[in-house]
């Protein structure tokens, strides 16, 4: 690990950077590019209640993958069973906006069915959103990490596509961690060890490799792969977008999340995604505080957060236990989520279109 940025540092940072994104692009989320422009969304702020921020799926499954880690360690088995329990248990807390795919494999696991059996196909983003803390954590140990980041996602999702992208984004936030110097020929030799054989894989990322070392803007680049008005939830969309981003700044939070907030469609989990890999590189310290400071969630605060990094960051060396979290609280926080979700798609009928 490199000697100025620790394990804790990159736990931390992974961690507030995903959650930090996460709570920036949920206002705009589902909107166009062109609509979010009529927002005068610069500089970006926290807007989605008042001038707060609130957390979505995307942090809330990192700090179950998270929780799942103190608790199993290296144990891939038991890494599983904790992560579907947590799941399971999740789904009962009413999330607000969970995806199809999660649902229906979350709604199977309550059938029991076994998580190996439990993903349906799909290639959605899930797995890829909370996969990013997953190569922080077995960022040495890239069997460990091909182990963690393919049970994870088999559990919700069984398309060979999602397990791609969850593991290219954990090998990315894990080299990112780990190696201060690392530029954008490193990252693709990383990258190829899983896109070889997939030749739609393998152009986009060669088309956001390219475009990367000309230093191209992502609204270029998405012009020339023809997402110019968003970025969907399908993870071959959303991977090349965040991949062009993550090379020209795998270390510069501030303007990664912009430029990915800014390309419209799946906000919240594009700029999570990305969070989650930056932060795991500059660590807490790189993330603009006053974002930081401006996240208002209960019972998932930022305090109970760093704590959660804490003690994973001990768990290699110490045995630790999760972070308690008030259920009963974070139902009656979800209830307000969702009524507070449902005033942003009643104020989105309105202008400016």
């Amino acid at each position: 690990m490199a000697t100025t940025n620790t394990w804790f540092n990159s736990i931390q940072g992974c961690l507030l950077g995903t959650a930090v994104a996460d709570s920036l692009g949920l206002p705009f989320e589902g909107m166009t590019a062109q609509r979010i422009q009529k927002f005068n969304p610069l500089p970006l702020r926290h807007r989605f209640f008042i001038k707060g921020g609130m957390l979505s799926d995307d942090t809330e499954h990192t700090c179950l993958v998270a929780q799942s880690l103190i608790v199993s360690g290296d144990d891939a088995t038991l890494f599983t069973k904790q992560l579907a329990r947590r799941l399971r248990w999740w789904l009962v807390g009413l999330p607000a906006g969970i995806g199809m795919a999660t649902l229906k494999s979350l709604l199977k696991l309550w059938l029991g069915f076994s998580p190996e059996k439990s993903g349906v196909w799909s290639a959605g983003n899930g797995p890829a959103m909370r996969s990013a803390i997953i190569g922080v954590y077995a960022a040495n140990n890239n069997e460990l990490l091909t182990k963690l980041v393919t049970q994870s996602t088999l559990i919700s999702h069984s398309d060979p596509k999602a397990l791609k992208g969850a593991l290219i984004v954990a090998m990315l936030a894990a080299e990112n961690a780990i190696n201060e110097k690392s530029d954008i020929d490193n990252y693709l030799a990383k990258i190829k060890t899983i896109t070889d054989g997939d030749e739609e894989l393998t152009d986009l990322v060669n088309k956001a490799v390219t475009s990367a070392k000309k230093n191209e803007s992502v609204k270029t680049f998405c012009q020339q792969i023809g997402f110019n008005k968003e970025v969907t939830g399908y993870i071959y969309q959303t991977l090349p977008v965040v991949l062009q981003i993550f090379l020209r700044y795998p270390r510069k939070y501030e303007i990664a999340i912009q430029e990915a907030i800014l390309c419209g469609g799946d906000t919240d989990t594009v700029a999570a995604i990305l969070g989650g890999m930056v932060g795991a590189g500059c660590g807490a310290e790189g993330i603009p505080q006053h974002w930081i400071d401006g996240i208002i969630e209960w019972p998932r605060s930022v305090t109970w957060m760093n704590e959660l990094a804490l003690r994973l960051s001990k768990s290699k060396t110490e045995k630790q236990k999760p972070v308690p979290l008030n259920m009963v609280g974070l139902l009656v926080r979800n209830v307000f989520f969702m009524l507070w979700i449902l005033a942003h798609g009643f104020r989105r009928l309105l202008p400016p279109y």
